[in-house]
């Protein structure tokens, strides 16, 4: 077993690319090269990040991944709000996500705080 796969936060980071996987799907064919592939490529990169960080020699090391995590997570939110209002997200699916992003981030961040504190 690898160290990030002990981590909540990584498990929910996986849940949460899976719910944009399943949202983006209703996406229509001609974002899947433009919104589809940049909402789920930046939700990829939340638990790839924080399974690099894992990989890290030191505690700074790790909170600069999971800083970059929190930064792809917050583009998904941002596009998902473009999403929405371009008809692509419903409200419902919209704050399914929205919600699933709170919590990540707040788990981000308390990860992210303990590893300062000593």
């Amino acid at each position: 077993m690898f160290n990030f796969e002990k981590l909540d936060v990584w498990h929910r980071a996986v849940d949460f690319a899976d719910l944009i996987y399943t949202d983006t799907r209703s996406f229509p064919p001609e974002e899947r090269f433009g919104l589809t592939n940049q909402m789920r490529r930046a939700a990829v990169s939340i638990s790839s990040n924080i399974a690099e960080g894992t990989s890290r020699s030191s505690k700074t090391d790790f909170a600069r991944f999971i800083e970059i995590s929190t930064g792809s997570l917050f583009e998904v939110v941002s596009q998902a709000f473009i999403a929405k209002r371009q008809g692509f997200l419903k409200n419902e699916q919209f704050q399914i996500l929205y919600e699933a992003a709170e919590q990540q981030s707040r788990m981000q961040s308390g990860l992210r705080k303990s590893l300062f504190v000593e």
